[in-house]
């Protein structure tokens, strides 16, 4: 009986890491699958031949068309309302927030992930990890002398967040953020530009 409780915890353990990549993917699969087949329909119909692959320039053009109309001020409250009707609606509102802070986290203007940094683990003498300030100001929860890290994981989008000293924290220099991901990511193949 204990065998089947733990295989079951695990089984839910895994359902929880795995059901927003793969209702993500999936969305993301079927957005794409259903505009390019109508996109290459309307192509054959056009032009008489069958386009494959040009749904992924649509979609590019329907994002930026998205995003150029979110930047202007006729359509900015309606899309604050809508995001204000996401917010409030059970289930929805924890994977459409999860989903735009994650993104959020790596573009755009409330970009988190900017300054990389070095850190000594308490229990890991002379071991440095690769993380990304994402808190300098923890003084909220009574945190003065703590900032928050994001240490990644490799070939992973998991990760966790410390909270340590701020003296415990090195910048890495001459690296941008990208190419720390990239290297942490890459479970440390890829290379620092010189």
């Amino acid at each position: 009986m204990k065998v089947l409780k733990k295989i079951f915890t695990f089984f839910i353990r895994g359902l929880v890491l795995t059901a927003p990549l793969f209702v993500t993917f999936y969305a993301l699969w079927f957005v794409f699958s259903w505009l390019d087949e109508n996109v290459t329909n309307l192509t054959e119909f056009v032009t008489g031949k069958r386009i494959h692959g040009v749904g992924i320039i649509a979609i590019f053009l329907l994002i930026t068309l998205i995003g150029l109309l979110g930047s202007t001020f006729l359509l900015r409250p309606f899309l604050v309302l809508l995001e204000d009707v996401l917010e409030r609606m059970p289930i929805v509102k924890d994977i459409y927030g999860s989903m735009r802070d994650f993104i959020e986290a790596f573009i755009g203007n409330k970009a988190k992930f900017k300054h990389p940094v070095t850190i000594e683990m308490p229990n890991e003498k002379g071991v440095h990890r690769i993380g990304f300030i994402t808190q300098n100001d923890l003084s909220v929860i009574n945190k003065h002398d703590k900032v928050a890290v994001y240490i990644p994981f490799s070939y992973s989008i998991a990760g966790i967040v410390v909270l340590v000293n701020k003296e415990q924290v090195q910048p890495l220099e001459g690296v941008t953020a990208a190419e720390a991901m990239k290297f942490v990511l890459s479970g440390g193949v890829a290379h620092f530009k010189e």
